[in-house]
């Protein structure tokens, strides 16, 4: 079980207006409101869907993305490289840890700050998810 929302603040309803987040029994909610019915999703349910998604828009470009990030680090090296290229691969095995471990409210600030952010339903269905800057297919053969 997840201890917060992990894209807390970034999430909006189908209709643009922001979601918010609830603590109930200890479990961390998203709230949409419905029409005045607040209707509680489980934040795990939406941001394995995020996650999902945004693994799937790597999908193909893990070696240009690891290549950048080393660059980012300042470890331009082969074994570095590899070493994220091969996290980013497998992400999907690195959800729950994430989940526990949540995203730090000054990076939850920044990504809101380039315009990320996630469109649900009152289901808890992932609508969109806007991603600025985000890699597109312009490279791909």
């Amino acid at each position: 079980m997840t201890n917060q929302a992990l894209f807390a603040g970034l999430v909006v309803d189908e209709n643009g207006r922001p979601v918010d987040t609830a603590i109930v029994g200890g479990e961390p909610f998203y709230v949409v409101d419905d029409a005045g019915f607040r209707c509680h999703i489980p934040s795990e349910q939406v941001d394995r869907q995020v996650l999902t998604q945004m693994q799937e828009a790597l999908k193909g470009s893990e070696g240009f993305v690891s290549e950048q990030a080393a660059k980012m680090m300042g470890q331009d090296d082969v074994f570095s490289k590899a070493m994220i290229e091969q996290q980013l691969k497998h992400m999907d095995k690195q959800f729950d840890a994430l989940l526990q471990a949540g995203i730090p409210e000054d990076m939850r600030a920044y990504l809101g700050m380039m315009g990320f952010k996630v469109a649900i339903n009152h289901h808890g269905e992932v609508l969109s998810i806007e991603q600025p800057g985000a890699a597109g297919d312009e490279g791909d053969e």
